[in-house]
């Protein structure tokens, strides 16, 4: 089988969605696969193109197997809706330019921005090809939600494409079952979605021992770390973390912020205004070296602005920080709370309570078996969500898929 895989996002650069695709084709490449990937030339989160590359209309590269080409886009930073869908439109032409000259049994395209979807949508219509709409994110609900798009007219006009998109589609992969639901509400035809969560690569997030070096490097020895490693984005509400951070009197609790994005200059701004001590910035950091600076924390963050938008959201760094042991302090409601509370992987606070927010700081502090617990239910969580066999789940919808086409295909032959 041969799959055409469109994607916003692909290694070197280290968000969820380039993470996820990439090991997954490293499953399916097993398998016998082939995979070409048309992506643009690395660039999140900051909007600059990472060294060694340029943005030149075509180029070719091949990674781990994976032969990727990357295409012109508009590049910008993710902040100003103007340029961002200038940026995700580029790509969407491009791409499907590109996709023209490419031989697939099967399109894939992935959000989290669903003009990548467009671009299958053409692809499969000249090629008579069924495609695949990987839903990551609910688009355009979730810009929405952090005040990008405010024009209801503009919103109500997206929405309509959005939903032709998932009825045009062959199947819908959707990352979460409130995704599911969202969809089913909406008028999407059940039997048509199937549900792959994220998950964790167990063979990469598996060290044990906390990497003393790096701890003495940076200064926090004896400390109590509780990390975010991710990026700085605007629905993200790292503004309020920092805020919050101010009240905590305790100096053996330290935070480490990793990434880069559109809220990193105004986080970072706001700490020295609060003349915080007990917080480190560092920037994005290779997918390959997140186990190596997980190994040295010893509660990973992960909150969300508070919105019933993202109830239906699961945050993958959950699934990375349960690999290595690492209990989850979690700002999010919904399915990851439910997920959380389900394997006792970690505590969750209401998100954007600021009360809530520190006394479960001190409580995964100070309750020493509390934290055992969740170091326990860690690792129950990422057994079930083995990215092996659910990229392996996900193969076996595309096979389904194409069989489905193949044989409507030879019954209209047979009719003629």
């Amino acid at each position: 089988m041969k799959i055409l895989f469109i994607t916003d996002n692909f290694p070197p650069e280290v968000n969820a969605p380039a993470t996820r695709t990439y090991e997954h084709c490293q499953e399916w490449i097993k398998k016998g696969v082939e995979i070409t990937i048309i992506t643009c030339v690395p660039n999140f989160p900051d909007g600059k193109v990472y060294s060694g590359y340029k943005n030149r209309l075509y180029q070719k590269e091949n990674i781990d197997g994976i032969e990727v080409i990357r295409v012109w886009s508009y590049i910008s930073s993710n902040i100003g809706f103007t340029r961002r869908v200038l940026d995700y439109f580029s790509f969407a032409f491009s791409s499907f330019w590109a996709g023209l000259s490419q031989n697939a049994d099967i399109i894939i395209a992935t959000s989290p921005q669903f003009f990548t979807t467009w671009s299958a949508y053409a692809l499969s219509k000249i090629k008579h090809k069924p495609w695949i709409f990987e839903l990551r994110d609910i688009w355009p609900e979730s810009i929405q939600s952090v005040g990008a798009i405010k024009h209801k007219k503009t919103l109500e006009f997206l929405e309509k494409i959005e939903l032709g998109l998932y009825r045009d589609s062959s199947r819908v992969v959707v990352v979460t079952d409130a995704f599911r639901d969202n969809l089913i509400s909406r008028g999407i035809n059940s039997n048509k979605i199937s549900v792959v969560t994220n998950g964790s690569n167990l063979k990469l997030f598996n060290i044990k021992d906390k990497d003393k070096t790096l701890i003495k490097e940076l200064n926090l020895e004896n400390k109590f770390i509780i990390g975010y490693i991710g990026t700085h984005g605007m629905a993200h509400s790292l503004d309020f973390i920092v805020k919050s951070i101010s009240k905590i009197d305790d100096r053996s609790i330290h935070f480490l912020f990793i990434g880069n994005g559109a809220m990193k200059d105004i986080v970072v701004k706001l700490s020295k205004e609060l003349n915080l001590k007990n917080i480190t910035f560092l920037d994005s950091i290779p997918k390959e070296k997140v186990p190596q600076y997980l190994s040295i924390i010893d509660v990973s963050l992960a909150p969300l602005k508070k919105s019933d938008t993202f109830k239906s959201v699961i945050p993958s760094k959950i699934f990375e920080a349960s690999a290595m042991q690492k209990p989850t302090l979690l700002g999010v409601e919904g399915q990851a709370k439910k997920i959380i509370e389900k394997y006792g992987a970690g505590v969750c606070y209401e998100p954007e309570n600021e009360t809530d927010f520190i006394d479960k700081v001190y409580k995964l502090k100070n309750n020493k078996k509390l934290y055992s617990l969740c170091k326990k239910g860690c690792l129950k969580l990422a057994k079930n969500f083995d990215r092996k066999i659910l990229a392996h789940n996900m193969l076996d919808i595309f096979k389904d898929v194409v069989s489905k086409k193949e044989g409507l295909v030879s019954l209209k032959k047979k009719a003629v």
